[in-house]
């Protein structure tokens, strides 16, 4: 069959200005494509709202690039043009149209869409899935997690993954936010209760005979998750 207009077969659709030169209007553009409007067309559900295209005109000798207005039409609304035109080229024009609207509706060419609709579907879902995976299997890892860590060690696993923060700034937030005292890094009683942090304690010999106790405070699982969600933006239940 050979191409007497040019289709857009993702959105099945054709050019205004296309349409209004394979008819063989004299008119300009714009008169020609009011008139057609009087039939009672709709913006959005027979045309588009009016595009800027780039269009190459000859002007003399000289090709001219110069950006013009224009309509996407649908099938329909340029068979109804074409027979409101009333000439040879128009009836050809439409015949095309219908012909290969009987084309694209044979059940090869509906299942090659439904096929084509469907490889791009997984497509863009796969591209999503490897997006997500080092946040997805990340967050998973640290929430099945049973073993607490240094406060140290939860700055490195977050700037690991995308969130850059060393132990001091790490400290200074918990600080600044309340988590852990001002002058130490003793955790606040209600987020030990909350199960975010833990303390463990040991003592020190001294030479002298006397015994000092140490103080560590952890990050637990449960508080890894919690964290990982602050910094990182990982969607995740929590209890608080």
């Amino acid at each position: 069959m050979q191409d007497l207009i040019k289709v857009d077969f993702d959105t099945e659709t054709v050019s205004a200005r296309d349409l209004h030169k394979e008819v063989g209007s004299t008119e300009r553009f714009s008169t020609w494509f009011d008139r057609q409007l009087q039939f009672g067309f709709e913006v959005g559900s027979d045309y588009s709202n009016p595009l800027k295209v780039l269009r190459v005109q000859i002007e003399g000798e000289r090709e001219v690039s110069r950006e013009v207005k224009d309509y996407n039409l649908t099938i329909d609304m340029a068979k109804q043009i074409c027979m409101v035109q009333k000439n040879e080229k128009a009836k050809e024009v439409r015949r095309y149209l219908i012909d290969l609207e009987k084309a694209w509706n044979t059940p090869e060419l509906v299942m090659a869409r439904g096929l084509k609709a469907a490889q791009n579907m997984i497509a863009d879902q796969s591209k999503l899935i490897e997006q997500m995976k080092p946040k997805a299997v990340f967050a998973d890892a640290v929430t099945s997690s049973k073993s607490s860590i240094l406060v140290r060690d939860l700055a490195k696993l977050i700037s690991q993954n995308g969130a850059k923060i060393g132990e001091q700034r790490l400290y200074k937030w918990l600080r600044d936010n309340g988590y852990i005292f001002k002058t130490s890094t003793m955790p606040m009683q209600k987020y030990i209760e909350q199960g975010l942090f833990e303390v463990s304690e040991f003592a020190i010999s001294k030479p002298d005979g006397n015994i000092i106790t140490k103080f560590t405070t952890r990050v637990t699982g449960k508080g890894q998750a919690y964290f990982i969600k602050k910094f990182l933006g990982v969607d995740m239940d929590d209890d608080n």
